[in-house]
């Protein structure tokens, strides 16, 4: 089977495509610009791979090898509903779909059983534990997580395995498309409200979502907003638990997505819970979640409130002061709109503030374009006397290096992606000895 993935270079689609290839499926691709996961997807042998999304592009293709099935990604049809590769692929029959699909078709050919992660925030980390965590069990395992991992590919397809362990993206109701054997609910706070008009229709999608599963372990917290209690299918954890404190990572929020890997592992392995926490205080993170990119400057994707009082937290904590500096580039113009009550006090405590223009992608063209100065004037009073706008360029870098010098801690609250400050910040400081 010839399979084209849209949008490979990215991080849902790239590692679905690379498990398709490891599963013995050939595999094609296209994106918008290049990246760094298309240099990695390309050194694995996925040579076909071209930038540019045109009608004579996959015309190509298909002429080589005519393709089978069409993957692309939710956002491809909200930005361009009448997209050249979608428009191709129904002149000529193809099979077009989104990635929930086509994984449910690899979940059943090679009759692998789903351990899902979702929710609001923590997902990425989450999911990242789950493998790690099996991996030192000895446990085979196949997987898909959208973050670069020191101890393995973002997408891998073992033949031994018996498990698929995933990160649910609620995003586009991409999770309903599934029926987990066993689902992780990180936390849930209200996100994507171009996708959920209302909090009662975000929490309904998550109730859907519990429905499908057979077995779940959630917070209590959530459980509560879900209106769910605690049953032989659900496992609900007390939200001021006295086990947080036998996990030694930093961090409050990574010890909370510890916890909650090592219940569910226990539920499915047996193995005792000492054991499997022992494993997890050595579990050595992943890439843009609080990623050192030079000694004292960080980089982190938080991008709803709770992820980023989550990277403060974790940000002072190893700190160990209060000389917490922060940059921040919003991820879409539509949700600093939807979260602009929320920007207000969030950055109170940090030393000095730096906000940066917005990382745009599937935009609403009817919301006004926020700009840096926009958002500082939704800050308290409490921010004005330490925060200043600034760009990507050298001034801001010489700000960091400083900072950095004198021991302050910079955390880089950045989109990721092609262009983003997290992009910039490798770029500059990966010559630079701070």
């Amino acid at each position: 089977m010839h399979v084209y993935f849209s949008g490979i270079g990215g991080t849902a689609i790239g590692p679905l495509a690379l498990i398709a290839y490891k599963a013995g499926l050939t595999v094609s691709g296209s994106d918008k610009q290049h990246n760094l996961y298309i240099d990695s997807l390309k050194k694995y042998g996925i040579d076909a791979i071209h930038i540019g999304q045109g009608y004579e592009e996959i015309a190509a293709v298909h002429t080589r090898r005519p393709i089978d099935w069409y993957v692309y990604t939710s956002a491809l049809p909200m930005e361009q509903p009448d997209a050249p590769e979608l428009r191709f692929c129904k002149e000529h029959g193809i099979k077009a779909t989104k990635r929930d699909e086509f994984l449910n078709f690899l979940l059943t050919d090679k009759k692998l059983k789903l351990i899902a992660i979702a929710g609001t925030h923590g997902k990425t980390t989450t999911t990242a534990m789950t493998i790690w965590l099996m991996q030192q069990l000895g446990i085979p395992i196949s997987y898909s997580v959208g973050a670069k991992m020191s101890f393995g590919d973002m997408g891998e397809f073992d033949p031994a395995s018996e498990y698929f362990v995933y990160e649910a993206d609620e995003f586009d109701h991409n999770f309903l498309a599934f029926h987990p054997h066993m689902s992780l609910i990180t936390g849930l706070d209200w996100d994507h409200p171009d996708i959920y008009p209302t909090r009662e229709d975000y929490i309904k999608a998550f109730s859907t979502f519990l429905g499908q599963c057979e077995q779940t372990v959630l917070w209590q917290e959530d459980a509560k907003q879900l209106g769910v209690k605690e049953t032989q299918r659900q496992t609900i954890l007390p939200d001021d638990t006295q086990l947080l404190a036998d996990i030694h990572l930093a961090g409050l929020v990574n010890r909370r997505d510890a916890l909650l890997v090592a219940v569910a592992i226990e539920k499915l392995t047996g193995k005792p819970k000492e054991e499997l926490l022992g494993h997890l205080n050595s579990f050595p993170g992943i890439g843009r979640r609080f990623e050192q990119i030079v000694p004292n400057v960080y980089s982190d994707y938080a991008h709803t409130p709770a992820k980023i009082r989550g990277a403060l937290q974790l940000a002072q904590e190893v700190a160990n002061n209060n000389n917490v500096v922060v940059v921040y580039e919003g991820l879409h113009n539509t949700r600093q709109h939807f979260i602009k009550e929320d920007l207000k006090d969030l950055f109170n405590d940090v030393k000095q503030l730096y906000v940066v223009p917005i990382y745009l992608a599937r935009e609403d063209p009817n919301l006004p374009l926020l700009t840096p100065e926009d958002l500082i004037d939704l800050l308290s009073p409490k921010v004005q006397p330490h925060v200043q706008s600034a760009m990507l360029d050298n001034n801001l870098a010489e700000q960091i290096r400083q900072h950095a010098k004198q021991g302050d801690t910079v955390l880089c609250i950045s989109a990721g992606g092609g262009n983003s400050l997290d992009e910039w910040l490798r770029k500059t400081f990966s010559s630079l000895e701070t």
